[in-house]
């Protein structure tokens, strides 16, 4: 079985607030980090009411601070967004407060709407220099060169752990060209999941970060007591993303009896094609998808999205999914 990490979109319940959003997660951390999960990672995402990550830094430091051996990251930066000094400053002084401990993946999309992206005063076409800016970054936080101009203090030498994220087949090419590690959002976008994958192992080129393909899968476990259950907690994650079809999102919504009361044709269309890779159900039905699903990609690491509303019941899950992987408790 493949490590086992935790990607936290840190969402904001109805009615409640980023503040009990950020508490939760931390909970979270915790509790998956007793159970032997290998990383937690949150993600940049701007202008979205049901989402508490957008300072992406301060919000992996509040976590790294209340945990003590997971390790922390960013799944991840939206690098278009920023100034490769910028990023190696953030995780450069992370890596400085919590060593051994930061995971970096760089992502080529803005993490937003073009609205956004003006109000973050980037201009769009940054996403055209993705490479170059990632190679920027690799050097800043590379130890530094005698006359440097330009140094990332604190991060010229912390070489803090590059990945590199996708959902198409640029992200596979870039990571195999620059020998670096690749997760893919299939969690959300699992069309090329296939052809990525092969792209990626076949393309790749050894470097000194790493002699040999290393590929993480996104995937959606909700695992419960018993399949009606999980199915029923599912229904807060199918929720969000027929708004999102609506052009409506918005906070996390508590679970519903019936999903097709909720959204159309159209939308269950939608949403059933970018859910595809979801795993949802009891201890045995979590047991054989999850074999399944490791069979079919050969991911070397899985990133596990449990969105759901109940907090006690979203620990649980990850409990469940750690029984049924065989994970060591820390």
């Amino acid at each position: 079985m493949p490590a086992l990490s935790v990607l936290d979109l840190v969402p904001i319940q109805q009615g409640s607030t980023p503040g009990a959003a950020l508490n939760h997660s931390l909970a979270l951390a915790r509790h998956v980090e007793a159970l032997g999960y290998m990383r937690y990672w949150v993600a940049e995402h701007h202008n979205m009411t049901g989402i508490a990550s957008a300072a992406t830094a301060v919000v992996i430091g509040w976590l790294a601070g209340g945990t003590s051996a997971i390790r922390v990251g960013a799944g991840g930066i939206m690098l278009p967004n920023h100034s490769p000094l910028v990023i190696a400053e953030q995780f450069g002084t992370l890596e400085s407060l919590y060593p051994g401990r930061i995971d970096l993946g760089l992502g080529r999309a803005p993490g937003t709407d073009q609205t956004t992206v003006r109000a973050l005063r980037r201009d769009p076409r940054a996403a055209d220099t993705f490479p170059e800016d990632v190679q920027e970054l690799q050097a800043l936080l590379a130890p530094a060169r005698p006359g440097q101009a330009v140094q990332a203090v604190p991060g010229a030498g912390t070489e803090v752990p590059l990945w590199i994220l996708g959902s198409s087949l640029y992200g596979a090419q870039l990571a195999a060209a620059l020998g670096l590690p690749y997760a893919f959002a299939s969690h959300f976008a699992p069309e090329l999941l296939d052809e990525a994958l092969t792209l990626y192992r076949r393309l790749f080129k050894p470097s000194a970060r790493l002699a040999q393909p290393y590929a993480m899968v996104g995937v959606n476990v909700i695992a419960a007591e018993t399949d009606a259950q999980a199915s029923r907690l599912f229904t807060s994650h199918q929720q969000s993303f027929a708004n999102l079809r609506r052009g409506r999102p918005g906070p996390q919504q508590p679970p519903i009896d019936d999903i097709d009361t909720y959204w159309s044709p159209a939308e269950k269309e939608m949403a059933s094609r970018m859910l595809a890779c979801s795993i949802v159900g009891s201890r045995e039905t979590v047991r054989h998808e999850l074999e399944r699903f490791v069979a079919w990609t050969r991911a070397d690491e899985l990133m596990v999205v449990s969105a759901i509303y109940e907090p006690p019941a979203r620990r649980r899950s990850y409990e469940i999914l750690a029984e049924v992987a065989g994970l060591q408790p820390r």
